[in-house]
């Protein structure tokens, strides 16, 4: 059984366990005594219930991610490692308007990992066969051998360029390396004219989704890339190595990745608040803050609404679940009886940096409780 699994089924055990049913009886009008007493130990069973589904969404991040733990990159490393480029900076946007991701109307995956949108590969430095004293330093980039090459939608080569000193025609080239044994070390595969300004730094693209491909179906011949762009003087201004101030500013590549059918969420069920005295099962809000976690490695959301399930599965309230109920009666030797359970979940969008430290925007499923219930 996976791991996350058995975690949550043993917080359901733990929390079923800890419900007191009581019995038929229990809709004769209580005392007040025993009515503060029962608050007071709902209470501590809504905290209880927190706590567990806390620990859990600790547990299924890294799970789902297929990360034996967190990424040890501290928040100084983010900012120094973050693209100052434009797709990055529309992703951030997306959070700034949609706040915590999640939305009504979202869609629901059924997979049990998290399904990946984009990836960004910063660029690295190339085998030594191929360079010729030390050069070029740039680029290389590692891609894992899982991506498909016919699920590529889009794939972006971003390059920095430095300003000119006047205004200028620059040509942006990229040539494919190859080893030095294998004779020539050039083969240009795609050039962009660009018109810049004085003074002004961009940032361009170029595609190569076509280059990628053939990596991804040969990942032999990829020992990276060359990039120039020499102005009209000859001036190379690509940033392909990172000056003091230049950081976020190498090169990467954007990868957009197609992703499985979905199907529309439809939002029900009972909810409650932190102050309402309802004893059924419920859905209650719980907003969950990485950066309470320590976990400088998820970009964005830096929070979001989670939700958490708590409260009685009692005789009288198995009205609401007659499927259940009837369940009950089948099996009358259930140790536990029924459990307030999530019945419905949706998956949350993350941009986060993996292990290798390239930054990932994927969706990860069943992360939001969108309706709890017994079973």
């Amino acid at each position: 059984m996976h791991f996350t699994q058995v975690l949550i089924y043993l917080s359901v055990f733990i929390a079923c366990g800890s419900v007191s049913h009581g019995d038929i009886t229990a809709h004769q009008q209580p005392s007040t005594a025993t009515e503060q007493s029962e608050q007071c130990s709902t209470c501590e069973f809504r905290q209880h219930s927190k706590l567990m589904r806390l620990h859990a969404i600790k547990s299924q991040i890294l799970s789902k991610l297929r990360l034996k733990q967190a990424p040890n990159i501290s928040r100084d490393v983010v900012k120094q490692l973050l693209p100052k480029a434009p797709p990055l900076q529309q992703l951030l946007d997306q959070y700034d308007v949609l706040g915590d991701g999640s939305k009504d109307g979202a869609m629901e995956e059924d997979d049990e990992h998290a399904t990946t949108e984009t990836i960004m590969t910063m660029a690295t430095e190339p085998d030594p066969i191929v360079q010729v004293d030390r050069k070029p330093k740039c680029c290389f980039f590692s891609f894992s051998p899982k991506i498909q090459a016919n699920r590529i939608v889009k794939a972006q080569l971003w390059v920095h360029l430095r300003p000119a000193e006047g205004a200028t025609t620059v040509f942006l080239q990229i040539s494919r390396l190859m080893p030095l044994t294998d004779g020539g070390r050039h083969i240009r595969i795609r050039s962009l004219k660009i018109d810049v300004n004085a003074g002004v730094t961009s940032w361009q693209s170029i595609d190569v989704k076509q280059v990628l491909a053939v990596w991804l179906r040969q990942p032999e011949t990829n020992w990276g890339i060359e990039i120039n762009a020499y102005d009209a003087k000859g001036n190379d201004l690509a940033v392909t190595s990172a000056e003091p101030g230049e950081d976020g500013l190498l090169p990467f590549m954007e990868v957009k990745i197609s992703e499985g059918p979905k199907r529309i969420r439809r939002d029900s069920g009972l909810d409650c608040d932190e102050n309402s005295s309802e004893s059924r099962c419920c859905r209650y809000p719980l907003t969950v803050d990485f950066e309470d976690f320590g976990w400088d490695w998820i970009i964005a959301p830096k929070r979001y609404k989670a939700n958490y399930c708590s409260g009685e599965c009692d005789y009288m309230h198995l009205q609401k679940y007659p499927h259940t109920h009837l369940v009950n009666k089948a099996n009358p030797r259930g140790t536990a009886g029924p459990c307030c359970t999530p019945t419905k979940m949706s998956p949350i969008n993350m941009l986060y940096f993996n292990g290798k430290e390239q930054i990932i925007y994927g969706k990860i499923p069943s992360m939001v409780v969108d309706r709890c219930g017994c079973s």
